[in-house]
């Protein structure tokens, strides 16, 4: 063609797939993330931005890498961040939001954008996807902030001094008799039973009186269904017309402790959860049944009382707890060994009355160290939670009369029955 006209050949070989994949996946989580960004009328930085932001971190670290520098992809992110600040600068956004969030999401989608260069692109998407989110729900998450008082930000810090402080620090090592104390182990149980119990709490406060007896009576079994059912019992007492409410709150924390028992099965022994579950759910089944039969005859009673729990992760809550679990396990441990199962099932109707977490927690660790087989580990479980519903049940009785424990008795009766049966099917 006398150099009119050169033929142009492009070949691609397979191993130039896996780029053009981490390109496309980076675009596409510039795309996911620009998106939320457009909805705001006045965003300097919107869907092509992201989407181009995210391509250019993904080839800033590709080409780091090719010349062996890391200075290129450090000084990406900062002409990425330096372009975000000048736009906001010279042209401020229309509510006087100093667009902050805004720079911080340019620079993530560049990172996350070298991240799929490196391999990790299921996790740059799993980070995409949260960063969404968290866009997103701005207004959620500032109504919660709001509702936040001294004591919950309290309860929050002092879960974090529990977890990320003294846990790593102690050793995990066996000490004591029968080797049964581990101080790792011990506190992380501390940790779970806090970190369960502030869920229901911070639950408990944002959910508070405004969606009625069942939500109440859920998120207050999870922080405590002992503190519902003493607080439900004595509002009861005062009020006469709040006793079919009262009823409601407090069956369905009771049963709740049995979803709570089974979650801390499922994290600390899943191969006992089966066998556990065929006696907590015969339990929760039975128990049920009545709380559907009372919630058909629930009638408003207008605000309902909070339950006035203490803050779960209150440090002297939790050396009292870890004590008390500390000193079950090592009880357990001594009885079973010189009394075989016999002994353990005293231990969990004693300790049950009060505290159904410290016996099911050392029950689980002497199963998991092989020391307990799964029917009497499942046995003492159903037994403590047996001695805790015979503990509030009397406290219905002493503390709500006679009219809150004529419609709360038969429903935790059941709950029991339930259990019972479930522990003669087993043995």
């Amino acid at each position: 063609m006398g150099g009119f006209y050169n033929e142009l050949v492009i070949t691609f070989e397979p191993a130039a797939y896996p780029n053009i994949q981490a390109f496309a996946v980076s675009i596409g989580i510039g795309l996911l993330i620009g998106l939320e960004r457009e909805r705001k009328s006045d965003a300097k930085a919107g869907l092509r931005t992201f989407a181009l932001t995210a391509l250019l971190g993904c080839l800033s670290a590709l080409l780091g890498e090719k010349s062996g520098s890391g200075w290129i992809l450090a000084a990406g992110l900062l002409m990425t961040a330096t372009m975000m600040i000048v736009a906001l600068a010279s042209d401020p956004q229309d509510d006087g939001d100093p667009g902050t969030t805004s720079v911080v999401a340019l620079m993530v989608c560049f990172g996350l954008g070298a991240l799929v260069w490196y391999g990790q692109a299921t996790l740059a998407v799993m980070l995409a996807i949260t960063t969404t989110v968290l866009l997103y729900f701005k207004g959620q998450l500032q109504l919660v902030t709001r509702s936040l008082t001294h004591k919950d930000l309290i309860s929050i810090l002092q879960f974090g001094v529990l977890s990320m402080v003294v846990l790593p620090i102690l050793p995990n090592q066996d000490y004591g008799p029968y080797h049964a104390l581990n101080p790792h182990q011990v506190w992380w149980m501390v940790v779970l039973i806090s970190g369960l119990s502030l869920a229901g709490y911070a639950a408990l406060r944002i959910v508070g009186n405004r969606h009625g007896a069942p939500l109440l009576g859920f998120f207050g079994g999870l922080v405590s269904s002992t503190a519902t059912t003493l607080v439900f019992a004595r509002n009861a007492r005062d009020d006469p017309n709040l006793t079919a409410t009262a009823t409601l709150v407090i069956l369905i924390a009771n049963l709740v402790v049995t979803l709570r028992l089974g979650i801390v099965a499922v994290v600390l022994a899943p191969t006992l959860f089966a066998p556990l579950a065929g006696v907590l759910g015969i339990g929760l089944a039975f128990g049920l049944v009545v709380a559907v039969l009372k919630w058909r005859t629930l009638t408003a009673a207008g605000d309902l009382p909070l339950p006035e729990v203490k803050n779960p992760t209150e440090i002297r809550t939790a050396f009292s707890f870890g004590l008390l679990y500390g000193a079950v396990l090592l009880l357990s441990a001594w009885l079973q060994d010189i009394a075989g199962s016999q002994g353990l099932y005293l231990v969990a109707l004693a300790s049950g009355l009060t505290d159904v977490d410290a016996i099911t927690l050392s029950t689980l660790r002497l199963f998991n160290q092989q020391t307990l087989v799964a029917n009497p580990a499942v046995i003492a479980i159903g037994l403590a939670s047996l001695s805790n519903l015979a503990f509030k049940s009397g406290l219905v009785i002493a503390i709500g009369g006679k009219p809150l424990a004529r419609r709360v008795l038969p429903g935790l009766a059941a709950i029991g029955v339930g259990f019972i049966l479930g522990i003669f099917l087993l043995a």
